[in-house]
């Protein structure tokens, strides 16, 4: 029986959030046991200066606290799903996703008054709604899921690259390098920044990342200890959403820096219609430039949500996002 459990963590203050977060919920299980949280910089928190996609490769946020895992250095790690890789190496595994945030990205355009510390309606934003960017501002966003369904709708915005942890992406807004930026509705709420959010934006503007929202917790297969621990940490709805976004995710052999987006969510009878589907998923691949937009919707029992993320990806497929996705990775 273990007295003492680490858990691996990036260091950015959101990062921070999530594992401290988890580490209040395992206390609640086994008070009596002893929790730290151990930083590891990852590859994706030390290349700052290069966009995402350019430095290529899967699990940029996740390599090396995976190492620690494996090197018994620490024994469970916090991620956010979204950079979470779909093959785990050997001896790993992601046992529990915890319950999702609001998925949703975020609108958030300068304010005319620098001075933050009043209410949510003391604040002026510049820009009003997403839908009333003007032609040639600058939005700031390292996404390309982002980017190419902004510039579907909008043709005449200028994308510029932002790096960074949250609180660094909100000072250069704040300083004026961008009209506005694109972050996580979740990440915003839980540093508690709700008030900087200008607009939610419509799911139909802009799809969500796999997994965006959820926090997912990685540990070693054969610790069974960690394994009984963390498992009433796990949100059986967010497990099945997240399981068939991740299964279109792998079928198209993409990334989290990739323009890929789906989103999962369950259904009420009535939204389901006749067909009595009650999981839904929606699924899009762009191309960079946002002059091409893919998208596709299919819905079952969400006891085959791994299936219904695959047939969903091989529709994207048949329509043409193959070739869009060979254009992404050749460049």
């Amino acid at each position: 029986m273990k007295d003492k459990v680490i858990i691996g963590t990036r260091g950015s203050r959101l990062a921070l959030w999530q594992a401290e977060w988890v580490k209040s919920q395992l206390l609640r299980i086994d008070p009596g046991i002893t929790i730290e949280l151990k930083k590891i910089k990852t590859t994706g928190d030390k290349i700052l200066d290069v966009p995402l996609a350019e430095v290529g490769g899967k699990g940029l946020f996740v390599k090396e606290i995976e190492e620690a895992l494996l090197n018994c250095e620490v024994d469970l790690a916090v991620h956010s799903m979204k950079d979470v890789p779909t093959e785990f190496p050997d001896g790993l595994h992601l046992p529990v996703i915890c319950k999702r945030e609001d998925p949703r990205d975020a609108f958030i355009s300068q304010v005319r008054n620098p001075r933050l510390g009043g209410s949510p309606v003391d604040i002026k934003f510049r820009i009003q709604s997403i839908k009333k960017l003007p032609d040639g501002a600058c939005i700031g966003t390292s996404s390309l899921r982002r980017s190419c369904q902004l510039l579907h709708i909008f043709p005449g915005l200028k994308i510029a690259q932002l790096r960074g942890n949250l609180d660094t992406r909100i000072r250069k807004l704040d300083e004026g390098q961008f009209d506005a930026i694109i972050l996580a509705v979740a990440g915003i709420k839980r540093l508690g920044w709700e008030k900087r959010i200008t607009e939610i934006i419509d799911p139909e503007i802009i799809l969500p990342a796999i997994g965006q929202g959820a926090v997912g917790i990685e540990c070693r297969i054969d610790d069974e200890f960690t394994n009984r621990l963390i498992a009433p940490v796990n949100h059986a709805e967010t497990s099945i959403c997240v399981k068939a976004e991740r299964a279109l995710l792998r079928r198209l052999e993409g990334g989290c820096q990739v323009p890929i987006a789906a989103h999962a969510k369950f259904m009420d009878e009535t939204a389901a219609g006749s067909s009595g589907a009650s999981l839904m998923i929606d699924g899009l691949v762009g191309s960079i430039s946002g002059d091409r937009i893919i998208k596709g919707r299919c819905g079952g029992d969400p006891e085959d949500a791994g299936m219904l993320g695959i047939q969903l990806a091989e529709d994207l497929l048949s329509k043409g996002a193959d070739k869009i996705l060979a254009e992404v990775y050749k460049r």
